[in-house]
């Protein structure tokens, strides 16, 4: 696999099964930062991975609490960067050190704060159609890049986790 691989979602249910998908190949410690704008899907593909993870409790975006902790097969840190204004916040959060934890860590706007973590993890961008109104018909691509050496020996397995 290249550093990239894309893949389409055309609801929010295929959605949670690209991350159900995803959570049969995470290992503890893994850090996936999710991007995109408002609406495309990062909390669906954040309950996806929960899903796999054996996570019963209901999966909620974390955005007024910043972190919320999850248990099942492996803990989850849940992280919503997206009410952060400044680096120095990130800092006092700890989000770093939360990273460096035995749980995965899934961070929604993580590409706004990628410099502050670990430089091997997973970025899934999604992208919306470039109409106006968004049609789950026409799909939401999410585009995988995987960085560092833990995530670049796992690269066949995410291109074959997205040919299935």
């Amino acid at each position: 696999m290249s550093q990239h691989s894309t893949l389409v979602s055309h609801s929010p249910s295929e959605t949670r099964a690209i991350g159900r998908e995803l959570a049969r190949i995470l290992q503890a410690g893994d850090v996936v930062l999710l991007a995109g704008q408002l609406g495309a899907g990062k909390t669906e593909l954040a309950k996806g991975i929960a899903e796999g993870l054996s996570i019963t409790e209901t999966v909620v975006s974390p955005t007024f609490t910043i972190v919320r902790e999850y248990s099942g097969s492996m803990r989850m840190l849940h992280v919503d960067v997206y009410r952060l204004d400044h680096a120095q916040e990130l800092l006092d959060l700890g989000l770093e050190d939360l990273a460096a934890d035995e749980a995965v860590t899934v961070v929604e706007w993580g590409d706004a704060v990628s410099g502050f973590l670990p430089a091997d993890h997973l970025l899934v961008e999604i992208e919306l159609p470039d109409s106006e109104l968004v049609d789950d018909e026409e799909g939401r691509t999410l585009r995988f890049t995987v960085a560092g050496p833990t995530w670049t020996a796992r690269a066949d397995a995410v291109a074959a986790l997205l040919d299935a």
